[in-house]
């Protein structure tokens, strides 16, 4: 598999930290039939919880959270990268960003056990264009 890598917008809402709100809330998305591309929930402060949301299609996203009363933070950008799970492919994406000397603020992969890998990679918004050129984007 090549490396596939796409520039994608990306929103961010918090939200309560309570049980079953993660389900609860992907649920409504999908009754929207809204795609996402990926997602990711953390801790923030004590008593909430950021959702990260990639959506397929940005717009389409928009009207959920505006019909669903979610206000969103965004859009902002990200790095999705696919390929192939080898030894070092994560540092030569990293080595490669260095030397175009943009500098990765937060990332986040993971394998799919079958030897391919998903990555994502948040970078400054003014060095994402760059970025996005660097790694070749599709």
């Amino acid at each position: 598999m090549e490396l596939t890598v796409r520039d994608r917008e990306y929103f961010y809402t918090r939200v309560e930290d309570t049980p079953g709100n993660a389900y609860a809330s992907l649920a409504k998305l999908a009754r929207e039939d809204v795609n996402l591309l990926a997602f990711s929930a953390v801790p923030f402060g004590p008593n909430h919880v950021e959702f990260t949301l990639f959506p397929d299609d940005t717009g389409h996203l928009l009207e959920a959270a505006k019909k669903l009363g979610w206000v969103l933070t965004g859009p902002q950008h990200a790095l999705l990268i696919q390929g192939d799970d080898r030894l070092g492919a994560v540092a030569e994406i990293h080595r490669t960003l260095f030397d175009a000397g943009v500098s990765v603020f937060a990332s986040s992969g993971v394998t799919d056990g079958r030897g391919h890998f998903g990555y994502v990679i948040y970078v400054r918004e003014a060095d994402h264009e760059a970025a996005a050129k660097v790694l070749a984007v599709k």
